[in-house]
């Protein structure tokens, strides 16, 4: 069965919706045609001018990248750097770049997860949970209608709370009106006031959703012209932030653990601050630059916080309270292209997925 780019598309932002991206990020389609025909697709940390002739190499017209190739926006391409000249071999050999970075930070199921898995940490929950990324809606049916439209705002993508779905709250009421003579009711008669025995349905769902959620409910609400609110919520979304910290199994020393993270992560070096007078049991992480998140950490009482980028004087701030470690940021993410080859081929399993064999990190040890 053949796919377009736009349904692989599609599948990946259901997964991490574009919408939960930081403000400085590009995960999009960067480069190639929605419209084309998928033949293969290499799953990479990032694009590079080596990663697209690998792609090329192995019948791969699509590369799926955890880092966008562009940042900012480019005012020529003319090969005067590594972007452009990534960008003009794509174009050149008809492969198309897919970035999903952040928003696939941000989603509990996503890259930190994936680190977590590796570690085999257990009661596992984003560390620092976004705000005001909810609303709910509050709308009112007639009681034989009620289910019919509840299950459209369902199939729109309302009513999940974590790993709960179909959820709603509702209390029956008398709704009133009199329709006009220019109104076509489907309840009562014109310049007649009517009473209707109604629910009041609440459901909360992502913002995201909100024009979804606003056309599913009024192709399944009876009535001429729907009565609904919104409202934006303060309350955190435990599904979508930065972050995640979860418990070893059984606890290590500071020392044993920091060798178990070397060979679990594969890692050459780690950089650490002074390691703390208690075994190691709760751990919080962040791949990539996630130094910003140690205080989040620091509040959630965890014993080692994992993340990169860490500058000489910011690990003055570990303080002795948690030992900071930096295994830095491509080896953080690089299980990410894993993590995107098993996203997709669950959902497509006749498309040919690799891989990327090719080394991309610019840094070196010696």
């Amino acid at each position: 069965m053949a796919y377009l780019l736009r349904e692989l598309i599609a599948h990946l932002e259901t997964i991490a919706p574009p919408a939960y991206q930081e403000s400085y990020d590009n995960a999009q389609l960067l480069v190639g045609d929605p419209a084309m025909e998928v033949r293969g697709v290499l799953c990479s940390l990032d694009a590079t001018e080596e990663v697209v002739k690998e792609a090329k190499e192995n019948n791969c017209n699509v590369i799926v990248a955890h880092h966008p190739i562009i940042f900012k926006g480019l005012k020529s391409l003319t090969g005067k750097n590594y972007v452009e000249r990534t960008v003009i071999k794509a174009i050149k050999e008809e492969v198309a770049i897919y970035a999903i970075h952040t928003n696939l930070d941000h989603v509990a199921h996503g890259v930190n997860a994936k680190i977590a898995q590796k570690l085999g940490l257990e009661k596992t929950g984003i560390l620092a949970p976004k705000l005001q990324l909810m609303m709910k809606l509050v709308t009112f049916v007639p009681l034989g209608d009620t289910q019919a439209v509840l299950n459209s705002l369902y199939r729109a993508g309302a009513g999940v709370i974590g790993e709960y779905s179909g959820c709603s709250f509702r209390v029956g009421g008398t709704g009133t009106f009199q329709p006009s003579d220019k109104a076509n009711p489907t309840i009562g008669k014109h310049d007649k006031p009517e009473e209707v025995e109604e629910n009041r349905i609440e459901i909360m769902f992502p913002a995201y959703l909100k024009q979804k959620v606003v056309s599913a409910l009024k192709q399944a609400h009876p009535y001429e012209e729907v009565a609904y609110y919104l409202h934006e919520l303060e309350n955190e979304n435990q599904e979508v932030g930065a972050g995640m910290v979860g418990f070893l199994p059984t606890e290590m020393e500071a020392l044993e653990f920091l060798k178990f993270l070397k060979q679990k992560m594969n890692l050459s070096s780690i950089k650490y601050t002074q390691l703390i007078d208690r075994p190691i049991r709760k751990v919080a992480l962040c791949g990539g630059a996630g130094f910003f998140l140690l205080n989040a950490a620091k509040a959630r009482g965890a014993d080692i916080f994992i993340t990169s980028d860490i500058k000489y004087h910011e690990f003055f701030d570990a303080d002795g309270e948690i030992v900071l470690a930096d295994i830095g940021h491509y080896e953080s993410e690089f299980f990410t292209k894993e993590l995107l080859l098993e996203i997709l081929s669950k959902k497509f399993p006749n498309i040919a997925l690799y891989l990327s064999k090719v080394i991309t990190n610019p840094v070196s040890y010696l």
